[in-house]
């Protein structure tokens, strides 16, 4: 699996099933929106820490917004 071509559409899955908006997503992991948007679009990639950040927000691992494993 090629994280970095699923992740954006991992995480955009995963916001809508919690029923967050892209700025309150941007703001909990404190950076801008359109950073936060860029990772959706795919344009860019978080840092490991906003990596673990989304996990633990999410309520899943690592290795599961990275492709490692399946919940």
């Amino acid at each position: 699996m090629d994280w970095k071509n699923n992740f954006p559409k991992l995480i955009k899955d995963l916001r809508l099933q919690y029923g967050y908006t892209q700025e309150y997503v941007a703001k909990t992991l404190g950076i801008t929106y359109q950073s936060y948007q860029s990772y959706e679009l795919g344009l860019s990639l978080p840092r490991l820490d906003n990596i673990r950040k989304l996990a633990i927000m999410y309520d899943v691992t690592t290795d599961y917004l990275l492709g490692v494993s399946i919940i």
